[in-house]
């Protein structure tokens, strides 16, 4: 049900995504991906919803990866499969993914520790169900994950292929090192380092008899702009891209006109003997992940590069102008301004309600899953 006919009728701060854009997005990385001949699993961590999973799997409702236990129950209830944890698997959520390894065709978990395998051989499937492993490989992002030249790598691997009622689905790194690149040639640097890290310690365990059925690696950037050698891969899971962002554009992943998201706010206060305005949208509204990153502040303010987002508090935001004084007969009490948020996914979890809209007009209202 929409609740109002337009963006300019909407309560702020207000979160809005273009439908056109985010079909646009979908459809490009869903045919790069044919192009390489690799499965595409797109990541639902950034908007949370059923409509974008649905524009991401071409409706299929198959094949998607998630970051948390509240996810994969979300997009389970309403029908998908082939669901990967992509997340180090939490001892406290074992009965919850037993529950859905038992319930669904296919849910994957995922270890980078042999104390992680010992517990999934604690709960066993039932009906003769193994469960999916992913070996999660850390090639240079420094987050989770084993290197793939330590030797406990390998011997990880042989103990989830050996181990009963546990099956090697495959490995999986996140190239998450893409994100401090500056331009495409260093993302398509980390793409190929993190291709040739995976691709070399696959023929490892093939060597030492252990059969790994798939390989998979992603982020936002290394999928916007691949190199032919991820057709050696069998899958790609990027995420942001469906909404991309300030960020994304910085590292050079997209152009502003990619980015189908914005925070609406209106102006509430003129404050002359401070040159600033104040508008309705603190970081309760936007986040604050775009601390020092932007010379513009907190976001951009869509259509004016001439202001800052300087402070925000929690419900209140400062904008003033980057030099100069500030023409306040341009932006009237009450009036309606634009941000782009520097990360989409940190903003759009902020939000309970995405206002999807076409040229303007509201076509729909999506309500994520919150909660872990």
């Amino acid at each position: 049900m929409v609740s109002v006919a337009s963006v300019q009728q909407l309560l702020t701060p207000a979160f809005t995504v273009d439908i056109q854009k985010v079909k646009s997005n979908a459809r490009r990385m869903i045919e790069r991906c044919q192009a390489l001949g690799v499965q595409l699993r797109p990541h639902m961590k950034t908007h949370k919803t059923l409509e974008c999973a649905d524009i991401m799997t071409g409706g299929s409702r198959r094949c998607i990866v998630v970051s948390t236990l509240a996810e994969a129950h979300f997009y389970a209830d309403h029908g998908f499969d082939d669901i990967l944890y992509a997340y180090p698997l939490p001892f406290d959520k074992m009965g919850a993914c037993a529950d859905l390894a038992e319930r669904l065709e296919m849910f994957h978990v995922l270890v980078d520790t042999e104390v992680a395998l010992t517990e999934l051989t604690k709960r066993r499937l039932r009906d003769g169900k193994s469960w999916l492993v992913w070996l999660k490989v850390d090639c240079n992002n420094g987050r989770a994950g084993v290197r793939p030249e330590d030797p406990t790598a390998l011997i990880l691997a042989k103990s989830i292929a050996e181990c009963e009622g546990v099956e090697l689905a495959g490995v999986y790194a996140h190239c998450g090192n893409s994100y401090s690149a500056t331009g495409v040639k260093e993302i398509q640097a980390v793409a190929h380092n993190t291709i040739a890290a995976t691709l070399q310690f696959v023929e490892k365990l093939e060597k030492a008899g252990v059969r790994c059925p798939r390989c998979s690696i992603g982020s936002t950037p290394s999928c916007s702009h691949p190199i032919p050698d991820m057709g050696r891969l069998n899958e790609l899971h990027p995420g942001n891209y469906i909404f991309y962002d300030v960020q994304q554009m910085m590292i050079g992943s997209c152009q502003m006109d990619d980015i189908a998201v914005r925070v609406l706010t209106r102006v509430i206060g003129h404050y002359p003997h401070r040159n600033q305005l104040l508008v309705d949208c603190g970081w309760t509204g936007l986040s604050l992940h775009s601390l020092g990153m932007l010379p513009t502040g907190y976001a951009l303010i869509d259509g004016h590069p001439e202001l800052k987002l300087v402070g925000m508090t929690q419900e209140h935001g400062k904008i003033e102008p980057a030099s100069g004084k500030l023409d306040f007969d341009k932006f009237p009490l009450g009036s309606l301004m634009s941000l782009i948020p520097y990360h989409a996914c940190a903003t759009a979890a902020m939000h309970p309600i995405y206002y999807v809209h076409s040229e303007g007009r509201i076509v729909a209202e999506w309500r994520p899953t919150r909660g872990w």
